[in-house]
């Protein structure tokens, strides 16, 4: 029978966390003598009880290691716990939220998708922008940790390949998980206080600008204005592209920089992928705004190149609706998006290095193809893939097109037009954040979706930072039987 103290053990220690947290919050709102802070007051004693419960409960079950069922438990029960009381300030609070909204925007924020349902932000009370925030904050260095530790040990889509990059888990999960969020939140803390620095010199307020770092570090993309980014000027454009970028880059390389070892950065294959990537889609964007709307000027590369940087990476901030810049941007948006970043990073969607293993195997096949009587072997970074990591990403591809057309019928299924059930479908399994259309797009937001949406969308954020599979097996009987 599965143990499942371990497991209860260390999320009833994340909660209780989660509800300190809202402390910060608290005290912002009570600076600013608003009268909102008694909404984070209730919200943090019922969550640090009730996680502290949780954990004295289950102490007696501790173990240096986690089972792979354990592994698996635990890395999707995380991703529910903490929206179901991080929901609580919503609904306590100067939003007066329904359960349906509240657990829309923290899920949102956990998985730092960035979709929101609340709209008025630029009247909102601080303690609930800084809340918003903290959620991503949070959600972002807990993807990094998920995707060093835990995706690895479970041979997730592909993420074996970078079991052995600096950390090796051999098995034990939580004193690993440990020393990897240590040294982690180093990188995460240097470079949220380096962008907010960054922030104020453009002129953003020490409040915004510290919200914004943490939504920006976590490629999260919650703004504190229904405008986004489109509420500040070009030098906030050009550092949030900065830190948009670099959080979009393995943090495993940020680990070897501080052992003094640079080279593994610079000759990373999906870092340079990723930022060629990048060049090709905001050179293709920029031509196209000149030659429709802003001629050839710095405001329409600046708009590429951050809009771009924000879609791929799957921050979602915008600075301007580009559902307006014609039939072929809207195209090249919608795909951006189904890159996504860098493996080991806060990014999101389907990962550079998925499709470099993918192009690799294509690559092989057609040689064999050609040359029938050699033997070709998909490579990457000069490694040959092996069969299990092969295996893998072909099924993530499979499951990730598979569940876009589901959600996708589900979402027309609830009223909703084809545009916005597609690409809801596609932003909330990538966790990219805005859709395409007058509703989700770059220019609205998800507020005026129906409540069967919003939960189809909810649970679709919910499987995509996951990254499907881990989902896919928890659902089998197999796997509560073996």
């Amino acid at each position: 029978m599965l143990d499942v103290r371990p497991v209860g053990y260390v999320i009833g220690l994340l909660v209780a966390t989660l509800g300190l947290t809202m402390l910060g919050p608290l005290v912002a709102d009570l600076a600013a003598g608003n009268g909102h802070w008694p909404a984070f007051l209730e919200s943090a004693a019922i969550t640090i009880m009730t996680g502290t419960l949780i954990a004295m409960a289950c102490a007696n079950g501790v173990q240096s290691g986690l089972t792979l069922k354990q592994t698996f438990l635990l890395t999707s029960s995380v991703w529910i716990a903490l929206p179901a009381f991080g929901a609580l300030p919503f609904i306590l609070g100067a939003t007066d939220s329904n359960l349906t909204d509240a657990f829309f925007e923290a899920m949102s924020g956990i998985t730092t998708t960035g979709a929101t349902v609340l709209t008025g932000l630029d009247d909102l009370p601080q303690g609930m922008l800084l809340w918003r925030g903290i959620l991503q904050w949070l959600g972002g260095i807990g993807i990094i940790v998920m995707a060093m530790v835990f995706l690895p040990e479970l041979k997730v889509g592909g993420m074996q390949v970078f079991r052995s990059e600096a950390f090796e888990t051999m098995g034990k999960i939580l004193p690993r998980a440990a020393e990897i969020a240590s040294r982690i939140s180093v990188i995460y803390v240097t470079l949220t206080v380096c962008c907010a620095l960054a922030y104020t010199a453009t002129g953003m307020t020490p409040f915004d600008a510290s919200v914004h770092a943490m939504t920006t570090i976590s490629t999260g993309g919650f703004a504190n204005s229904d405008a986004s980014f489109g509420a500040y000027g070009a030098g906030a454009h050009y550092v949030g592209t900065l830190f948009m970028f670099l959080a979009a880059l393995p943090f495993v390389r940020y680990v070897q920089m501080l052992g003094g070892s640079h080279m593994p950065l610079l000759r990373d294959a999906q870092v340079r992928a990723f930022a060629m990537t990048i060049v090709v889609c905001v050179l293709a964007i920029s031509f196209s705004l000149a030659n429709t709307i802003h001629g050839f000027s710095e405001i329409a590369f600046r708009e590429a190149l951050f809009n771009v940087v924000s879609i791929m990476s799957g921050t979602g901030y915008a600075s301007a609706d580009y559902m307006l810049w014609g039939p072929f941007c809207v195209a090249m948006f919608f795909f951006i998006g189904l890159i996504g970043g860098c493996a080991g990073s806060t990014a999101c969607s389907v990962k550079v290095f998925r499709y470099q293993i993918l192009f690799a195997s294509i690559g092989a096949q057609v040689r064999q193809l050609h040359s029938p009587s050699g033997i070709f072997q998909p490579r990457y970074e000069g490694r040959v893939v092996s069969g299990d990591v092969m295996n893998s990403v072909m099924a993530f591809f499979v499951v990730f097109i598979v569940s876009v057309g589901i959600v996708s019928v589900l979402l027309s299924l609830t009223g909703l037009d084809f545009i916005t059930s597609v690409s809801g479908a596609a932003t909330a399994l990538a966790n990219v954040g805005p859709g395409l259309g007058t509703e989700i797009g770059p220019a609205g937001n998800f507020a005026g979706l129906n409540d069967t949406a919003k939960w189809i969308l909810s649970i679709s954020m919910f499987v995509g930072r996951l990254e499907m599979m881990v989902v896919l097996v928890l659902i089998t009987a197999r796997f509560w039987r073996s």
